[in-house]
C-alpha cells in the first residue's frame, strides 16, 4: 500500500501573507489514495520520530472515509500572528469575515501583546479573545502577564499553553486566582504518549490538531480518554489538511469553542478554496490544484527522503 500511495506524492510551497512563527513559506507534501488526498506537513525542523503521527494522519486521510459528520459547517476563530503594526493587524482581521472569536499570538513583549489585543478588540468589539503563548512563559511570568492582560482587557476566553510542562500548568492554575481557563496544545501533541499525560488540575480545554495527533480516529480517542471540552485547531496546513480538521470538528456531537481552522487566511495562495462565510467554513474534501506551486526537484528529493525515513519508523 505505502509504495503505491507514496508514488503519488506532490510537494508544494505556499507563501504566507506575514511571518508566522518564523515561517514565510509553508512546504506541504500531499498524496492521493482511494479516499482522496492526504497531507503530510510536519514543520521542516522536525525529526523523523516527531513526524510519525503526521504521516499516520496523512495515510488515514488518503485511505479511510471520514467519520459521520454531525454538521456541514464549522464555526471558526481568526488567528492573529505576533504583529505590531496596527495596519497589519487590521489587514489580517479583515480576512476573517463574520468571525466572532480571535486567537492572538502573544509571548515576547507584554506591552506589544496588550496593544495587539486592544487593536483586535477595537476592530471587533463583540468578539471573544483567546491568547496563545506556545509554552514560552514561566509560571511567574504567566501570572504577571495574565493579570496585566486581565486588568487592561477584561475577561479572555482562555489562554492556550501559557507554560511548557504539565507541572508548570498545574502550578499556574493553583496560583493565578483568575477565571482564565487553560487550554493544552503542545503538552499533548509533543508528548511521547499523549494518553499517559495526567492533565488533572492543569488543563481545562484540549486543543486538538489532527495531524500532530495521528489522525481523526486517534484524536477522537484522546478526547474520549481525557474527557475535557475540545477546541479543534490546525497546524498551518494547506486546504487539504484543513479539510480533515473540519471533518474532525464536524464529527463531534457538541463543539463549544469556535475552531482554529481558518489559518488558510494567513497564506497568500493555496491548493483549494475553503472560504469563510458568516464566520463558518463548509466541510468538504479538496481536489488540489498544483499550478505553479510545486517545489524544486531538490526540495522534492528532501521530502521524499524524509517521508521514507518516517515510514521506516512505522512499517
Amino acid at each position: 500500500m505505502s509504495q503505491e500511495l507514496f508514488s503519488t506524492m506532490r510537494v508544494i510551497a505556499l507563501p504566507t501573507k506575514t511571518n508566522f512563527r518564523g515561517i514565510n513559506t509553508r512546504e506541504v507534501a500531499l498524496f492521493q489514495g482511494e479516499a482522496g488526498w492526504g497531507e503530510f506537513s510536519p514543520f521542516v525542523e522536525y525529526q523523523p520520530s516527531e513526524c510519525v503521527p503526521w504521516l499516520q494522519s496523512a495515510i488515514e486521510a488518503a485511505t479511510k472515509p471520514w467519520p459521520e459528520l454531525k454538521r456541514s459547517k464549522v464555526k471558526i476563530n481568526g488567528t492573529i500572528p505576533a504583529l505590531t503594526v496596527p495596519s497589519d493587524i487590521e489587514r489580517i482581521v479583515e480576512t476573517f469575515p463574520g468571525v466572532n472569536t480571535f486567537k492572538v499570538k502573544v509571548g515576547d513583549n507584554l506591552s506589544e501583546d496588550i496593544a495587539r489585543l486592544a487593536k483586535v478588540r477595537s476592530l471587533r468589539p463583540k468578539a471573544k479573545l483567546r491568547i496563545d503563548v506556545n509554552g514560552s512563559w514561566s509560571v511567574a511570568t504567566a501570572i504577571t502577564n495574565l493579570r496585566s492582560i486581565y486588568e487592561n482587557l477584561g475577561a479572555i476566553e482562555y489562554v492556550e499553553q501559557p507554560c511548557q510542562s504539565v507541572e508548570e500548568l498545574r502550578e499556574l492554575k493553583e496560583k493565578l486566582k483568575l477565571n482564565i481557563p487553560i487550554a493544552g496544545d503542545e503538552v499533548l501533541r509533543k508528548s511521547a504518549d499523549p494518553f499517559k499525560v495526567d492533565l488533572n488540575g492543569a488543563v481545562d480545554i484540549l486543543a486538538l490538531k489532527v495531524q500532530p495527533l495521528g489522525g481523526i480516529v486517534r484524536a477522537h480517542k484522546l478526547a474520549q480518554h481525557h474527557k475535557l471540552p475540545v477546541v479543534v485547531s490546525s497546524a498551518l496546513e494547506s486546504a487539504v489538511g484543513i479539510s480533515h480538521g473540519l471533518a474532525f470538528a464536524a464529527s463531534f456531537h457538541e463543539i463549544n469553542f469556535d475552531c482554529g481552522l481558518a489559518t488558510g487566511s494567513l497564506l497568500s495562495t493555496n491548493v483549494g478554496s475553503l472560504p469563510i462565510v458568516n464566520g463558518e467554513i463548509e466541510v468538504k474534501r479538496i481536489e488540489p490544484k498544483f499550478d505553479g506551486l510545486e517545489v524544486s526537484p531538490e526540495r522534492y528529493k528532501w521530502w521524499q527522503d524524509r517521508l521514507m525515513k518516517t515510514w521506516e519508523l512505522i512499517a
